[in-house]
């Protein structure tokens, strides 16, 4: 009972990671700010299973030596397993707007001593990452409630390198399994106008992960 009742702690709290606690947007009908003390309850031992990392990031072409993004990256749970695929050398920016978890992934960048992950604080709208210099750039569980998605999506487009990719991962709005409640949930297909309003293209869908689609895009 224990467990049961811890896991749906877990999934009801990976629905506001990173970046998206701090506002609402079209698509998300509730605000939700992460607590930061609860982002130990992010680590599940299952959540490799469902979220398939090595899957996401084979479709972003990530690979040794790539410099990536991880733009909402709360406690650094996807930075950690992007900085493990790219090797010391390559890079890894986790990149969030609210100051606490900025403090978190600065205690855990030290404490893991990651010497290929820089924490970056953005906006909401402006990622802050140098111009044509990433390889590729995941936005996580965290897109239904960015405040500024279209203007967010241009400023992230800005640091890709020629040929780079950004991938959007969130939970299908068709329920089941992980995840926040249907009303918090985004569809694809807007994700996908966002990005065209935004000057992007869609160059693949992912969707053979049980429980999330993946939207791979690219300028």
């Amino acid at each position: 009972m224990r467990f049961i009742v811890l896991t749906a702690v877990v999934l009801t709290l990976l629905a506001g990671e990173g970046a998206a606690q701090t506002g609402s947007t079209q698509q998300s009908q509730s605000r939700y700010r992460f607590p930061p003390q609860e982002l130990g309850l992010l680590e599940s031992p299952d959540r490799d299973v469902w979220q398939r990392p090595n899957e996401i990031m084979d479709a972003l072409n990530i690979a040794d030596g790539s410099t990536v993004a991880d733009f909402g990256a709360g406690g650094g749970w996807f930075a950690i397993r992007l900085a493990r695929r790219v090797g010391p050398n390559g890079r890894v920016y986790a990149v969030d707007f609210r100051p606490e978890m900025i403090s978190a992934l600065d205690r855990r960048i030290a404490r893991e001593q990651l010497t290929n992950v820089v924490a970056v604080t953005a906006t909401p709208d402006d990622a802050r990452l140098p111009d044509r210099q990433v390889d590729a750039i995941v936005i996580v569980n965290s897109y239904a409630a960015l405040p500024a998605p279209v203007p967010l999506l241009r400023s992230l487009t800005e640091a890709l390198r020629p040929g780079g990719r950004l991938g959007v991962v969130d939970f299908l709005p068709s329920g089941g399994g992980p995840g926040p409640p249907l009303g918090n949930r985004v569809d694809p297909s807007r994700v996908i106008r966002d990005a065209r309003a935004a000057g992007l293209r869609v160059r693949a869908q992912v969707d053979d992960l049980p429980y999330q689609f993946v939207v791979v895009l690219e300028p």
